[in-house]
């Protein structure tokens, strides 16, 4: 047997540590280390994407009980709905009266039957009701556009304008289309001396061998109508007798001279057996 010495025993008891590597606990730590933060950055990266897909839920979720707020119709608004106020248009004061004449450059002479309130985009608008004999048709003319009407002529008016037809005619020796032109500007512009003058210088008087063109006669008729129609209301005379002064004027006895013709005629073949 051994002798056990109290010293050894001591010695097993009071053993000192053993001293580790530093550097390979170091090395243990830092990798430790970069599991833990690589494993924090992959919880906070799901944090993030979850984050970012609640905030887009939440605003769908608003977007749909905006768009359903829209939509919906509330009591209020079913109960009293808005009353949308008709505006009445600013108008000058009334011009012409009911059962007056007046001219309106496009159609003619025509009489105001009555004056009524029209509502045309919200807005009340008070219009003349024109009838026009000559087209055998109804118009509505604006109080604010009243200006485009102009009353029947005087008689001094006339009577320059009888002097215009018994004057010389001024033709131009342009082309057909340009004079045509400006016929059609003085039918349309509503002035009895213009319409005088397209009269005057279309009128072919009793020359029935002169050849006259189908939209010359067309224009010669347009302005001779108005002028005629405007004739008979102011001198007050029935259509004949306006037409006989207007003829006169003009030196177109086309209906005697060819009653007479034709009595020559009758009376040349009567005589030639004999």
């Amino acid at each position: 047997m051994k002798k056990i010495s109290t010293k050894n025993i001591l010695k097993k008891i009071f053993k000192k540590p053993i001293k580790k590597n530093t550097k390979t606990v170091k090395a243990k730590k830092t990798k430790k280390t970069k599991k833990t933060k690589k494993i924090i950055k992959v919880k906070s990266k799901k944090i993030i994407v979850k984050k970012i897909q609640n905030k887009k839920l939440a605003d769908n979720k608003i977007k749909i009980e905006k768009k359903t707020e829209q939509l919906r119709i509330s009591k209020s608004n079913e109960q009293k709905p808005e009353i949308k106020k008709i505006k009445k248009q600013e108008s000058p004061k009334k011009e012409y009266k009911a059962k007056d004449y007046v001219v309106y450059p496009k159609h003619g002479v025509g009489q105001i039957l009555s004056i009524s309130s029209k509502t045309i985009g919200d807005i009340e608008v008070q219009c003349y009701d024109i009838k026009f004999e000559k087209d055998k048709a109804l118009g509505l003319l604006p109080i604010n556009k009243q200006s485009h009407l102009r009353p029947l002529s005087t008689i001094n008016q006339v009577n320059k304008c009888i002097s215009i037809l018994k004057s010389k005619p001024k033709i131009k020796r342009s082309m057909w289309s340009r004079r045509a032109q400006e016929y059609e500007q003085k039918i349309t512009s509503g002035k009895i001396y213009d319409l005088a003058e397209v009269v005057r210088d279309l009128n072919k008087g009793d020359d029935l061998m002169v050849d006259q063109s189908y939209s010359e006669r067309q224009l010669f008729e347009k302005a001779y109508d108005r002028i005629l129609s405007e004739f008979k209301i102011v001198m007050d005379l029935p259509i004949e007798d306006a037409q006989k002064k207007l003829d006169k004027a003009l030196k177109r006895n086309l209906e005697t001279q060819v009653a007479k013709k034709v009595e020559e005629k009758i009376e040349t073949s009567i005589q030639a057996p004999e």
